[in-house]
């Protein structure tokens, strides 16, 4: 039976570029995404460079059913996923106070209930098959929660936490689950608001080019967590040495557009 790798939020950003990269490798994918006319474009583009299966499936998963309902439409299509990456994700910038109840919500139901619905259904077949490899994409922020971006923060902590508990439930099973922690990424994702913040003017941003790098290794060959960047790896351990209240303080300011 053919295999794939499954990709979720591959229409733009980090999961955009995993498929350019795991395409030019001869991996046959499925590709996942809410803008079916960007993934038809990039089948078209994909399979007739590198001569490889290219299947997508236009889903929303920031409605947790359509999570379930892709599953069920590989499935039944008989497509086996050998790797699934957890990519498709959202975040939001702005004081919790005044930001919006129901995008948040959306948020929640992508960045952690889809990707929980995913993780379960495909570790199922895994482990059944005594083989398959799953990665899904948490954030450095998950070591550093960030004011002003409270929820978002809280759903990549969840994920860091959920991979890692999970890959150890799973060792001996022939089932690989890792986790992608990048850093602060050139994507759609940088708003407006968050370019004019203090971290964002004394940062050069990462590519999504370079973090799709360390993902592809991570997806293929990899164990355990990869956080992207030595600066970000530096900080994630200032994190645990620095007492909290001071840590706190250090990335208000670095979360405001006020200057230092």
């Amino acid at each position: 039976m053919k295999q794939y790798i499954l990709i979720t939020g591959a229409s733009s950003g980090i999961g955009y570029e995993m498929a350019q990269q795991l395409a030019a490798l001869k991996y046959n994918l499925i590709l996942t995404a809410r803008n079916e006319d960007k993934l038809a474009a990039m089948q078209q583009e994909l399979s007739s460079k590198y001569g490889i299966v290219i299947h997508y499936i236009a889903k929303d998963l920031s409605k947790t059913e359509q999570a379930t309902q892709l599953f069920n439409e590989i499935q039944s299509s008989n497509y086996q996923v050998s790797h699934l990456v957890n990519n498709a994700g959202f975040g939001d910038y702005g004081n919790f106070l005044e930001t919006s109840l129901e995008k948040e919500l959306n948020m929640i139901d992508l960045n952690v209930s889809s990707l929980v619905i995913l993780t379960k259904l495909f570790a199922k077949d895994m482990v059944a098959r005594k083989s398959g490899r799953i990665m899904n994409v948490s954030s450095v922020i998950a070591y550093l929660p960030f004011p002003y971006q409270s929820v978002y923060s809280a759903t990549k902590a969840f994920v860091l936490a959920f991979s890692q508990t999970l890959a150890a439930e799973l060792e001996g099973t022939g089932v690989v689950i890792t986790t992608l922690a990048p850093g602060v990424t050139e994507t759609a994702f940088i708003s407006p608001e968050m370019r004019e913040t203090n971290l964002l003017k004394s940062n050069k941003l990462t590519s999504a080019k370079t973090v799709a790098s360390k993902g592809v290794k991570l997806l293929l060959h990899g164990k355990g967590k990869k956080i992207v960047g030595f600066q970000n790896r530096f900080n994630s351990i200032l994190a645990g040495i620095l007492p909290d209240p001071v840590m706190m303080k250090i990335k208000m300011k670095l979360a405001s557009a006020k200057k230092l």
